[in-house]
């Protein structure tokens, strides 16, 4: 049982949205609750996740939010770090 919530979980990660928008490398895209804006962002019916955020919106930003609002407040302090400019290296753009 453990071993098949630990898949459906690591399945659900590879989809989140502030892992995405991690690792999208766009220079001008949002850092601090970056995942989070995505989904509301497509849930609103934004028409170019891509252009805006660098990678493309969850299949089901609805199923995401509160998992990526999670991760998100808890990669708060890295994400403001980022978004000052202070040496620390994340990617996402500024």
């Amino acid at each position: 049982m453990r071993a098949l919530v630990l898949a459906g979980a690591l399945s659900l990660l590879g989809g989140c949205a502030t892992v995405s928008t991690l690792d999208a490398k766009q220079p001008g895209a949002p850092v601090v609750y970056a995942g989070t804006r995505l989904n509301l962002y497509a849930l609103e019916g934004g028409c170019c996740a891509e252009d805006r955020f660098g990678t493309a919106a969850p299949r089901w930003p609805a199923l995401d939010l509160p998992g990526s609002a999670l991760l998100d407040t808890l990669l708060l302090p890295l994400s403001v770090l980022t978004a000052l400019g202070v040496g620390f290296n994340a990617t996402g753009g500024l």
